[in-house]
This record gives C-alpha cells, structure tokens and sequence, in this order.
C-alpha cells in the first residue's frame, strides 16, 4: 500500500503538531554516526547535505539524491521518534509572493516566521530556542536558525514557473530548469539559512520545501509513464569553479572528505549513480529512487 504524501496545508491541527513534535525529538536524541559537528540526529542527516554539495547540486543526481533525502527524513521521524505520518510537502505556489502571510510559518503549529535582531534570529515558533552547530557553509560552530522572508524573492515558487519547467520533454532539461526559479523560491524566499547551499537542512521548513520540489519532479515524471522511469543524465561534477571565488565557508576545508561522485563510468549521471547517505540509511541508486511507488520509497502524491 503506497503512502499519501500530502500538502501541509491540508493537515490538522493534530497532525501539524505530531510533525512537529517528532522533528525536535531528532534535535535531541544524539548523534550515532561520528559525522565531524553532527551533535544530534536531526544534525547528521544535515551533515550528509553539508558533505556533498558539489556532487549534489547543478548535477544530474540533485533530484534523485534530494528525493532519497526527503525519504531518509521520514524514515528518522517515523523509526526514531514514532511519527506515524508521511514527510509532507508545502505547496509554496498557494503562498508564491506572500511566504510572510503563510500559515506554514505561524508560531503555534507551525515553523516560525521571520528572523529578528542583528543575526535574522527566528523569533518565536518551536525552533526559536534551537541552536544549529553546521554552518555556515562548512563551518561547523553554534548559531540559531536565522530567516530573512522575501515575498518578492517567493514569487520564483509560483506556479507559471513550474509550467515552464513542465514543458520541457527531455530530464536533461527538466532538472536544471528545476533547480532554477521552483528550487530557489522556496530557499530564498525564506532567505537566511535556507539560503546557506550547504547547511540549508539546519532549517527544518527545508524538507517540506524540497518535499514539494520532489512533486514538481514527479509531477513531470508521470506526464510520460513508464519512459521518464528510466531517463537521467547530465554532468555528476560541477562543470565550472564558483565564479567569483567564493568566501572560505564556501569552500571544504583541507581535511574534508572528498566530493567524488561514485558509481558511474564516466562524467555523465546514470542510474547506477551511487547516493551516499553517510549511514544514516542505506545507501541506494539512481535506479531505485526514480520510481516513487517503487518498493524503496512506497509514496504517492495525494
């Protein structure tokens, strides 16, 4: 039986606040897998982003290594915490040019809203208190979850965007077309953290965003099934250097593990694409996440 997986707009009052209440059962319960800063488990699953930017993003696998991402969460919510829900999503094209307005970020079952003070600090909501230790970027030291909402940056996460993206026919159009205006709407429109490349997962709302992201993805799946099953490519390195070169946070530090995409024979992303989880799941394939009904993932969109 597949599991719904549903906008949290949708959702009671109950069900927003079980979500909630499993996510900081994972800021609190502590670290297992020794990754470098990672002091709880919410923390961990941040350090497999944290680690592997450069092979994660403006490359083939984003999608697929953000879908088993998404899965990866829920898992830890639902194994660890006894969240008994799906991960939802946030339909952010309902909120598209107000995110400052969005019920998502209300303080009682919600996430919090905007940042305050000198270091954009969230000011209330259930993670007004928590003190993240990834980030910025590479640097592992203490900070709070800090926001800076742009209603006008939010307007990326509409949805005449997404229907440009959908009209695409071929992945390897789809998925930098993606990861343009519906991927960075929803990051920059919350701004602050969501707009680290690297630590964004140290801001909870990230996983209902690339939750939603993952819709749009499967969304343009399911225009042409079975084909789009089995179609992927694109490059599985950044093909330039960060131009102009980017601050020191940006960049790994000397002992860093390397960023090396593993499982393809050559510089191009296929389905033996190996993503790499860190332990924190088993990793998987490219070829096991491309199905979302598949026996891995077990989800559909509702």
């Amino acid at each position: 039986m597949l599991t719904p997986v549903r906008d949290r707009h949708t959702f009671s009052r109950r069900e927003k606040r079980d979500y909630i209440e499993a996510e900081l059962c994972l800021m609190e319960l502590p670290a297992t897998l020794g990754l470098p800063g990672a002091r709880n488990r919410f923390e961990e699953l941040q350090s497999v982003h944290q680690h592997q930017t450069r092979i994660t993003h403006r490359v083939g696998a984003f999608l697929p290594f953000h879908r088993l991402l998404m899965y990866a969460h829920e898992h830890l919510l639902r194994e660890e915490c006894g969240y008994r829900g799906a991960q939802p999503y946030w339909d952010e094209t309902r909120d598209a040019g107000r995110f400052t307005q969005s019920v998502v970020l209300e303080p009682i079952t919600g996430f919090g809203g905007d940042g305050m003070g000198d270091e954009g600090c969230i000011a209330d909501g259930p993670f007004a208190n928590y003190t993240n230790n990834l980030g910025p970027g590479y640097r592992i030291e203490e900070h709070c979850i800090y926001r800076s909402i742009n209603d006008t940056l939010s307007r990326m996460a509409s949805q005449r965007f997404i229907d440009e993206c959908n009209e695409e026919t071929t992945f390897e159009d789809f998925w930098p077309c993606s990861e343009q205006e519906p991927h960075n709407g929803g990051h920059a429109g919350i701004g602050g953290k969501m707009l680290d490349p690297i630590a964004s997962p140290g801001d909870p709302i990230f996983y209902l965003h690339h939750t939603f992201l993952d819709k749009v993805y499967w969304d343009w799946q399911a225009r042409d099934l079975p084909a789009r099953l089995t179609e992927i490519g694109g490059q599985n390195t950044q093909a330039e250097s960060w131009t102009p070169p980017p601050p020191d946070a940006l960049v790994p530090p000397p002992d860093w593990p390397p960023q090396v995409p593993q499982g393809d024979p050559g510089n191009v992303t296929t389905l033996s694409h190996i993503l790499n989880m860190w332990g924190v799941i088993e990793d998987a394939v490219v070829a096991d996440v491309m199905d979302i009904r598949g026996p891995l993932l077990c989800y559909e969109y509702v």
